[in-house]
């Protein structure tokens, strides 16, 4: 007999949590911020110390405590040890990977005489290296077999890894950016990774120095950590916001661009556990070297548009031109804009579908005249990309000359691009996509050749799964994308970290287009009669009779 019901309470906190509900989205009336869809709380500053096995348990009780033990890290899950047989305890692996679950959705059976069977929704699966990725549909079984110890139940198999709901998750484990650099070395990218928010600077520093970039962006990226050092001590102290890391005397043999790197990389992945500094050491003797200078990805918070035929950045009720663009903008009738770091370039879709390459000085080249191609998207070499909406696997960059760069399987295997953007820093490209009869977000990696043009895309990667067609998406920053989609007869705008959770909100109906700022909330909506709105506590109109909301690759250098 299967006997669904919440997993039993067996964790006692440090310090007390409130966990806010989700609220629904509206179904009518005005326009208005809701609370986040699927929104899990972030991680509070104390750590969850579960309960041990108690006297005389049932194998049931023996396996709901030992789940619930998954919420306590430290000394590598010592507690959930102790729901173990002896012998067992050698062999599981509890950082093998999370299964994460939607609070409340688990059940337990026995279908055997000391079996017990752990059915749960997933959400997502985070393997050994800290990488999150949503689950397929369906329920999980996790199978555990009992047997008696010294006259109590304890757990003889097991599978390896743990299992913890979405809000527990959100509690225990903590989203940091490991940082590589572009194929360039001039801009940080990042890989983001889950940890225990318990010692996260001795956990990062590990991934980062002895471990690679997640696989769907490693030919994408460098690191300067190569392999040729390793830590000369696993635990990293931190004093005073700094972070003390030492290394092997190897690491004297490098040069110091490459040692300059390390710092870079270090610090940047570092910052996420709140860490102001780091200082490489051989020893206890500090390594004289500064991190090397990167480029920003930041774009101008201001919202760029083209309006009444003057194109530029709305501040107010004035519009701050930039120059070269408006008139010719106008009269190519551009519906879709996007405009490089410099402000020399832009990416134009017209209203009869062209795809257009517009300099500052107006004198255009027509790139494209196919029907049905997505918003063109420029990046850092001045490649104009874009894709037939119905024929994922003909992805095509235009170089500044004009050519045109066909990239090998685009999006293979999926039926539909509704939408394509490449990232600030030109390393990766996101996607909203039909596969399989649903919708998703994906994002790949993107291959360059030794002088910068890209040759191919990496395995795409799996975001987010939607609860209807995409309709447009843009970059909030290195690893967060602001999405818009169809659910139903309303329209939702997303925010989603690549690697990591996601929030909804209702959005103003007819939204045709999104761009975005630098931050969480910073998303700006086009509807199909020219209204532009921003979060104000809820949707408000900042200007009408918008043409066109730019997207921007970053500020002039």
């Amino acid at each position: 007999m299967t006997v669904r019901r919440p997993l039993g309470a067996a964790v006692l906190v440090v310090v007390a949590l409130v966990l806010s509900a989700c609220a629904g989205l509206p179904l009518g009336g005005p326009v208005h911020v809701g609370k986040a869809i699927d929104e899990v709380e972030g991680p509070p500053d104390f750590a969850f110390v579960p309960d041990g096995p108690v006297k005389d348990a049932t194998p049931q009780q023996i396996v709901e405590g030992f789940v619930a033990a998954g919420s306590g890290p430290r000394g590598n899950w010592e507690v959930a040890q102790e729901f173990l047989t002896t012998p067992f305890r050698q062999q599981w692996q509890p950082q093998a990977n999370v299964t994460v679950y939607r609070p409340g959705e688990s059940s337990i059976s026995s279908p055997a005489e000391n079996e017990i069977v752990f059915t749960v929704d997933p959400v997502a699966n985070v393997d050994a290296t800290g990488s999150y990725e949503p689950a397929e549909q369906g329920r999980i079984p996790f199978a555990f077999s009992l047997a008696q110890e010294n006259g109590q139940w304890r757990i003889s198999q097991a599978p390896d890894g743990i299992v913890l709901d979405a809000n527990r998750f959100a509690s225990v484990f903590q989203s940091y950016d490991l940082a590589y650099f572009d194929r360039g070395w001039d801009t940080v990218i990042p890989d983001v990774r889950w940890f225990p928010s318990t010692n996260p600077a001795t956990r990062i520093t590990a991934a980062l120095v002895s471990g690679t970039p997640s696989p769907w962006l490693a030919e994408s990226v460098r690191t300067a950590f190569t392999g040729e050092v390793g830590l000369a001590q696993p635990s990293v102290p931190v004093e005073a916001g700094v972070a003390r890391i030492s290394f092997d005397p190897a690491i004297r043999d490098l040069g110091r661009e490459t040692i300059a790197r390390m710092k870079t990389q270090l610090g940047a992945s570092l910052a996420g556990a709140g860490i102001l500094d780091v200082q490489l050491l051989v020893g206890d003797e500090p390594l004289d070297v500064t991190a090397v200078p990167t480029r920003s990805t930041a774009v101008d918070t201001r919202p760029l548009v083209l309006q009444d035929g003057r194109f530029g950045f709305l501040s107010g009720n004035d519009l701050d031109e930039v120059d070269g663009f408006g008139q010719a903008l106008q009269s190519l009738d551009a519906r879709a804009v996007e405009t490089d770091a410099a402000r020399r370039t832009a990416a134009v879709r017209t209203g009869s579908g062209a795809i257009l390459r517009v300099p500052a000085n107006g004198e255009y080249t027509e790139l494209d005249t196919r029907p049905g191609m997505t918003k063109p998207s420029i990046d850092t070499e001045g490649y104009i990309w874009t894709v037939p909406r119905d024929q994922p696997e003909e992805v095509v960059a235009y170089g500044p000359d004009g050519t045109a760069q066909t990239i090998p399987s685009g999006w293979v295997g999926a039926s539909e691009v509704s939408a394509m953007r490449v990232s600030r820093d030109g390393a990766r490209i996101a996607a909203l996509v039909r596969s399989g009869g649903r919708s998703a977000v994906w994002v790949a990696g993107i291959v360059r050749d030794e002088n910068g043009a890209p040759v191919s895309l990496g395995q795409p990667l799996l975001v987010a799964n939607l609860a209807g067609r995409g309709v447009d998406l843009a970059w909030v920053d290195g690893a967060t994308l602001a999405l818009v989609f169809v659910d139903g007869d309303q329209r939702v705008v997303r925010e989603q970290t690549i690697g990591g959770q996601g929030t909804e909100v209702r959005a103003p109906d007819d939204v045709v287009a999104i761009a975005a700022g630098n931050q969480s909330g910073s998303a700006r909506l086009l509807t199909s009669d020219g209204s532009l709105y921003v979060q104000r506590g809820s949707w408000q109109v900042i200007a009408s009779d918008v043409s066109a909301l730019a997207v921007q690759q970053g500020l002039p250098g």
